[in-house]
């Protein structure tokens, strides 16, 4: 899964529209939009963001698996 899959549908499964997660990290709906559509990635401080706002890590939210 991509990073904009996932945002999709972390926000889809808590039945949140974009705008809400958009005011929740700061940044306007259309910004959200295309980090959601994989067109931009977020800066650092908008993943903290991003995470926090979903209880995740920073690997989580990003779809990244740790070797074991």
């Amino acid at each position: 899964m991509t990073f904009a899959e996932n945002l999709l549908e972390l926000r889809k499964s808590r039945g949140l529209a974009q705008i809400d997660v958009a005011n929740a990290i700061g940044v306007r709906v259309l910004t959200y939009q295309h980090y959601e559509y994989g067109e931009r990635e977020p800066r650092l401080s908008k993943l903290i963001a991003l995470a926090d706002f979903y209880h995740l890590t920073l690997d989580e939210l990003a779809c990244r698996e740790l070797e074991k």
